[in-house]
């Protein structure tokens, strides 16, 4: 019979740790991936308005964070971090491949 106790605090609800020690957070869940970064554009659900999107890098978090930040300041516009992927306004392929270019990362275009 387990026995309850506020000793360690709030645990986290998936790896049991204490909230202090949980390690879920630093865990990137990826999608399935083929190994290639793509820089796609969208338009679908944006009231019509294009975002390039780069799908595929293998960075940790603070890298990708960095990247993006990176890419945002560079083109000059608006973005976010979505998961594992990077969300630039606009249709900025052209300067976002030839920034992964110069970071070192091989990158294709990609989508519509």
């Amino acid at each position: 019979m387990a026995v309850y106790s506020t000793d360690l605090g709030r645990l986290c609800p998936d790896c049991h740790q204490p909230k202090a020690d949980c390690v879920c957070g630093t865990q990137i869940k990826r999608i399935a991936s083929d190994g290639v970064v793509r820089v796609h554009r969208e338009i679908k659900g944006r009231s019509g308005k294009p975002v390039s999107i780069i799908r595929g890098l293998t960075l940790s978090p603070p890298a990708l964070k960095q990247l993006c930040q990176r890419l945002k300041k560079s083109c000059g516009v608006g973005g976010s971090l979505n998961g594992s992927e990077i969300l630039i306004q606009g249709d900025q392929r052209e300067k976002i491949l030839t920034i992964l270019a110069t970071e070192g990362i091989h990158a294709l275009k990609g989508g519509g």
